[in-house]
């Protein structure tokens, strides 16, 4: 059997919108992750305070916009794939990946929706070739 191949899942830092005092801050972390296909893969978002369930994961492929993947902390969107779950509630949250396949290589974040402003990302990714896949 071939060793698996590496690639690599790219996450950032979460930051408020510009000039808003008290919005809540939301940071995730690793912000790059080494990973094999086939592993399973974790990637955690923390609230600055609690945001009950109200937080969103999105998926950014190379040259794409972001794709929806988990609304309300844990609920699939229509057509994402089952190895995706998220849990999590109040101010910790995690994204899992399990059985980690090619197209899964992508920037990844939460942002939280519980009040205004929502959090914006500031983000690069890497693509498939950079990554190693």
């Amino acid at each position: 059997t071939p060793a698996p191949r590496p690639c690599s899942l790219n996450m950032r830092f979460l930051f408020p919108l510009s000039g808003a005092r008290s919005a809540i801050q939301v940071t995730q972390s690793p912000a790059s992750l080494p990973a094999s296909l086939g592993d399973t893969v974790s990637i955690t978002c923390r609230a600055s305070q609690s945001v009950s369930s109200y937080v969103e994961w999105h998926q950014q492929q190379p040259g794409k916009p972001p794709k929806p993947l988990i609304y309300f902390a844990s609920s699939l969107h229509s057509g994402v794939p089952s190895r995706f779950k998220g849990s999590g509630s109040g101010t910790d949250f995690t994204l899992t990946i399990s059985g980690l396949q090619a197209e899964d290589v992508a920037t990844y974040y939460c942002q939280q929706y519980n009040s205004y402003p929502p959090t914006v990302l500031q983000a690069s990714t890497k693509t498939p070739g950079e990554a190693g896949v």
